[in-house]
């Protein structure tokens, strides 16, 4: 793993990767016990590092960032914080790739900010509402109660990874250790970043009316076989973003850049080519 940087946003510590050089190209990390920016974007990060400058931050409350503080409403706080980001390091645009929680991110941010992105690629982001399927899902009642009841454990984690991909073989024993070791972190104990507090929960953004009129070229890419964000939960995004596309792949749950990384790449390639 390449040495990350700091910066200081409003007095919150943001730990990122400053990759390559070219069009900016910002990649928001999911949540979940031991994430991190640079393990969701492992498989990702050397290839668009070669034609982008790529910033990949942890988020605050994963990592080596500070903590988010509990009362941070999800996901404005977060989407501020990237702002101050990109304002810090003179970035007045640039295209989004986000993952889960950060695909909800870029979502708030296009709509505070719209001016700020590009393009954007969505891979099972929160933000839309499903419209069959049982809400929330396991999935993330394992994610958001990882540090309650017995408490964290390599057995618990391994359960929880087990539910973020379509075939859980594939799942080596060093990427458990170096989750593990990151979901940890004393400071991440004592403060779970998803545990819902007075922010309260999740906002809804399919419910604002700014969806219809967003501007950006939109590709939103599903695992068919996602059972934390369930595909019908992107229905309502894919119907109300005006410039959005949809993609499912098929044997994928919901690490859709971890799982299929040459083939996620080549098409985010093609979709972010001038």
């Amino acid at each position: 793993m390449a040495e990350g940087r700091f910066a200081t946003i409003s007095g919150v510590s943001i730990h990122y990767h400053d990759e390559g050089q070219g069009p900016v190209l910002v990649m928001l990390q999911g949540s979940g016990p031991g994430a991190t920016g640079w393990s969701n974007y492992s498989r990702n990060i050397a290839h668009f590092a070669k034609t982008h400058r790529v910033i990949c931050p942890d988020l605050p409350g994963f990592g080596k960032s500070d903590m988010k503080p509990v009362d941070a409403p999800i996901p404005g706080w977060w989407a501020g914080v990237i702002i101050g980001l990109l304002d810090t390091l003179g970035i007045d645009k640039a295209d989004f790739v986000g993952n889960s929680m950060g695909g909800m991110i870029t979502l708030k941010i296009a709509l505070e900010k719209p001016e700020l992105i590009s393009r954007m690629v969505l891979m099972g982001p929160g933000g839309g509402s499903p419209v069959s399927s049982v809400f929330p899902t396991e999935g993330i009642k394992t994610l958001v109660s990882f540090y309650d009841g017995p408490g964290p454990s390599l057995e618990r984690l391994k359960s929880f990874t087990s539910q973020m991909v379509f075939d859980p073989g594939v799942l080596t024993n060093d990427l458990l250790k170096e989750r593990f070791e990151a979901a940890m972190d004393p400071r991440i104990v004592a403060q779970p970043p998803m545990r819902p507090g007075p922010g309260g929960m999740p906002e809804e953004l399919w419910r604002d009316a700014r969806l219809t009129r967003l501007p950006h070229e939109t590709l939103i890419i599903w695992g068919r076989e996602d059972r934390v964000m369930p595909l019908d939960a992107g229905f309502t995004l894919m119907k109300q973003i005006p410039r959005a596309r949809f993609l499912v792949m098929p044997q994928c749950g919901h690490w859709v850049q971890w799982e299929h990384a040459d083939e996620f790449n080549r098409i985010v390639e093609g979709f972010l080519a001038p």
